[in-house]
């Protein structure tokens, strides 16, 4: 790994991805590198957090107030405090449900860019003329497109190559400890777009570009948030 830096790994989370935890723990123990993890747990009950930690992980209770997105944001702010408070110089933040190939830390590092976010992917209803046709999978990346932000297709991911984009999920996201000293992780209720959306637009007013490199291709155990509060 390129020189040695101190970085914190972890995410917010809840009993709904208690069907992963067990490949993320080992996703996380096979990571190459020095690191420090923390997850933190906005569950309802303390079960959870102990689960986390039996399989291995430092885990703690985050705040509990408000719906499903205000609780990740309050989960993500304890991370980002951590890492600003403890002398992190990076913080990598990974979603319990991605699980990242090996030597990720190292590849990612060795961009040398302050936000760089590996791939990975999620299936979209496929629709026309108002009916559901199939369904497609597309990585959760946003590039401007004909002044347009436009989601990325997998063809646009070819060659494997580290190139700027609009914005990206905080699923496999390496950011330096000098964009949180600018920004915060917030959610606003009056739009639609969820916390990773409005970290990139921050981090773009203040001067950071985003990265993506397409060679990182992540395992995405994702789940249903159907009935679940958001």
């Amino acid at each position: 790994m390129p020189d040695k830096v101190k970085i914190l790994v972890g995410c917010p989370t809840s009993d709904h991805k208690a069907y992963c935890l067990k490949e993320y723990a080992e996703g996380i123990k096979a990571m190459e590198g020095e690191f420090d993890v923390l997850v933190v747990d906005n569950s309802q009950t303390e079960e959870y957090v102990a689960k986390i930690v039996k399989v291995g992980l430092p885990a703690v209770r985050g705040p509990l107030t408000g719906a499903a997105r205000e609780r990740i944001v309050a989960c993500r702010n304890v991370l980002r405090d951590k890492v600003l408070n403890e002398g992190y110089d990076w913080f990598f933040s990974l979603e319990q449900d991605v699980i990242p190939p090996p030597g990720v830390l190292a590849r990612l590092l060795s961009a040398k860019r302050k936000i760089i976010t590996g791939v990975y992917t999620k299936e979209f209803k496929k629709m026309q003329d108002g009916k559901l046709v199939g369904r497609v999978v597309r990585p959760l990346l946003y590039m401007i497109h004909n002044g347009n932000v436009a989601q990325m297709e997998m063809d646009d991911l070819e060659p494997p190559r580290v190139q700027e984009v609009f914005s990206a999920g905080l699923g496999c996201m390496l950011i330096h400890r000098s964009v949180l000293e600018k920004v915060t992780f917030r959610w606003d209720p009056n739009f639609k777009a969820f916390d990773d959306m409005f970290f990139s637009t921050d981090a773009m007013k203040q001067g950071f570009k985003k990265y993506a490199d397409t060679s990182i291709r992540c395992e995405h155990l994702e789940m249903s948030w159907e009935g679940n509060e958001k």
